[in-house]
């Protein structure tokens, strides 16, 4: 690489309302899964942080939460979170779904645009919508204070490089701030805990899946390419524990051999996964618990 080549380097912030795709599309322009993702609103609970590198050019991109109104104080702690992402950002992605954009997300759009930062607005789940209606939400969203508007599906990674190379042009100059193997800054212990949620979540029905959290008991090295995990699954209510256990134990035994799939490719050892289920009403009210699992610094 040439010693005298300008680099550049920032930092963009994905926001949005739940359920638009923001994970999918940090995956996307990462190139490798750093947050989990599901169908379930809020799976996204604290902010994410992807990092991009090549020759000439350091991404970092947060991940947030979605907007949304907190009912307890978990989700007031999203909530800051999201707001703490937007502070001192060199760009801003706004995403909306092509299939529903309603108010929340015009008063997203409002509030990015009064930033001093370039924002692009990014139109998830175009696959989803005829092409007559998808022009007819553009012109509805149109704002000549927006750096870009991109359709892309992030699912498919449809219209997702056209977008990250338009954000790189607008990143300053800067020094690389991580190592250029570095994608996320996550503890492979919260990664472990974040993979049993998604599982959770992609087999769990109603309301049971707000109310979870995932608490990393353990990881013991056995032996040579072996290691042993205890994970603890908290829920809120003894219904919903019957639920996450399942009959004779599928439910637990299906959320486990899918995490443990997932958790042995990150790792690259084979994992000896152990689950238990434990009820713990009102966690997410409680300060002391919401620190246990690494949503309250």
């Amino acid at each position: 690489m040439d010693k005298h080549k300008t680099f550049h380097s920032g930092f963009i912030t994905v926001i949005g309302c739940p359920n638009v795709g923001k994970s999918t599309l940090v995956n996307a322009l990462v190139g490798e899964k750093i947050a989990i993702v599901s169908d379930k609103p809020q799976t996204t609970r604290n902010r994410i942080m992807g990092v991009s590198t090549s020759d000439d050019c350091q991404m970092v991109f947060l991940d947030t939460p979605g907007f949304h109104t907190p009912r307890n104080k978990l989700g007031r702690f999203m909530v800051k979170s999201i707001k703490d992402a937007m502070d001192g950002m060199d760009a801003l992605v706004v995403m909306v779904d092509a299939v529903s954009v309603r108010n929340r997300d015009h008063a997203i759009i409002q509030d990015a645009l009064r930033r001093q930062v370039p924002v692009f607005l990014v139109i998830n789940k175009i696959d989803l919508v005829e092409k007559t209606n998808l022009l007819a939400l553009v012109k509805s969203l149109e704002n000549e204070l927006f750096s870009g508007v991109f359709l892309i599906s992030a699912l498919l990674q449809d219209g997702v490089d056209d977008l990250k190379k338009a954000l790189a042009v607008k990143m300053p100059e800067g020094p690389r701030y991580f190592p250029d193997d570095m994608i996320t800054d996550q503890p492979e212990r919260v990664m472990c805990a974040e993979i049993i949620r998604e599982k959770a979540l992609l087999n769990l029905r109603e309301e049971v899946p707000h109310g979870i959290g995932v608490e990393m008991m353990g990881i013991t090295e056995i032996n040579v390419g072996l290691q042993e995990i205890d994970a603890t699954i908290y829920c809120e209510r003894d219904s919903h524990k019957r639920i996450l256990v399942g009959k004779g134990g599928e439910m637990i035994k299906r959320i486990g051999t899918q995490a443990r799939g997932d958790i042995e490719r990150l790792l690259g050892v084979h994992i000896n996964l152990k689950l238990f289920v434990k009820v713990r009403p009102g966690w997410r009210d409680r300060q002391d618990d919401l620190k246990t699992l690494g949503y309250e610094k």
